[in-house]
């Protein structure tokens, strides 16, 4: 029986300390398996492509060829920047058995890769694995989920004890599984995915910039059998949103709405995204008429309700989605 083999991608973009100490984590967690790690650049336009590559030389850890460096000419998106690494391949030409998707801001214990591994070796029909995932505090963070529907948009943004309850089924984050569990998607900080099932579906949708692309993914992988686990004994530190910023958005970036009408109308058409898009508006005009009368904030960024409606109105007239190719310069801005 041969050992599998798997190349692990770390996707840089304007944060090369923090992707220092993550590729620190991964060579740890990587050093009893088989495989190499990869670092892209996803098109920073700093100094990451000094000094990534000069502290990992600085460190030897190229030295037994297990790490490689390699800048990307455009910021593509999370998807593109991780296809480009996948694209490298293993040095020697070889084929990877798996491809480990490792954010440049999370920090995976010494088993953690070994743990999907071992699951994804013992389980066939399964395509992929995510880790559990919890922030520098300890705190969980949310990372198992459930397909997007229309009523998993109105139960979201609605956000009312008694709508949840009657929606259950719909609800888009799951409880945080206690023991191995099959999940619709996880989410991408983290995840071990099989190379059989990227031969077969494909690898990420680049259409997608940010968000949405992981479950784009899994939704393609699902509808052609294979299965998706969530794994909590592969344990991961995750800073979260360092490169986008997410945390501290004052405005939703274009390229979120993007990415969402793409997935739905992509995978359900584009009277289904509308209904959706629909479902969403509803539930948070509720949300904030019940925020206003409680003197509870609204718990979104500036102007969401808005630009949501704004974004689907120029959408359902024709307007060229800003996330397709060709219109990367503007979806660049948004993010700095």
């Amino acid at each position: 029986m041969t050992t599998p083999r798997i190349l692990t991608i770390i996707l840089n973009y304007r944060t090369p300390d923090m992707t220092l100490r993550a590729l620190a984590a991964a060579r740890d967690a990587m050093a009893p398996l088989s495989g190499e790690i990869v670092v892209v650049d996803n098109g920073s336009g700093d100094a990451s492509c000094e000094i990534i590559p000069r502290e990992i030389a600085a460190r030897g850890w190229d030295r037994d060829g297990r790490v490689r460096f390699y800048p990307s000419a455009r910021n593509g998106g999370f998807g593109a920047g991780n296809n480009f690494g996948m694209a490298q391949g293993l040095s020697d030409g070889g084929r990877p058995d798996y491809v480990y998707i490792l954010n440049s801001d999370a920090f995976p214990d010494r088993d953690a890769i070994d743990v999907l591994l071992e699951h994804l070796e013992a389980h066939p029909e399964a395509g992929m694995a995510g880790s559990y995932i919890e922030g520098e505090d300890g705190v969980p963070h949310q990372t198992a989920f459930r397909f997007p529907t229309i009523a998993g948009e109105f139960e979201g943004a609605v956000r009312t004890g008694i709508v949840s309850r009657f929606l259950s089924h719909a609800v888009v984050p799951l409880a945080i599984p206690e023991g191995p569990a099959r999940v619709d998607w996880c989410a991408g900080a983290s995840v071990l995915m099989r190379q059989d099932m990227l031969d077969k579906i494909g690898t990420f949708d680049e259409m997608f910039f940010l968000y949405f692309e992981e479950t784009d993914l899994c939704r393609r992988a699902a509808r052609a059998g294979w299965q998706v686990w969530y794994l909590p004994r592969s344990r991961v530190v995750h800073v979260g949103s360092v490169s986008t910023g997410m945390k501290t958005w004052k405005r939703t970036p274009g390229y979120w709405f993007d990415s969402r009408l793409h997935y739905f109308v992509k995978n359900h058409g584009r009277g289904y995204a509308i209904a959706a898009t629909i479902a969403r508006l509803s539930g948070e005009a509720l949300w904030r008429l019940r925020a206003r009368l409680t003197g509870r904030p609204f718990g979104a960024p500036s102007g969401f309700l808005r630009d949501l409606a704004a974004h689907s109105l120029r959408a359902a007239v024709g307007r060229k989605n800003a996330a397709h190719p060709g219109a990367g310069a503007s979806i660049v801005e948004d993010l700095k």
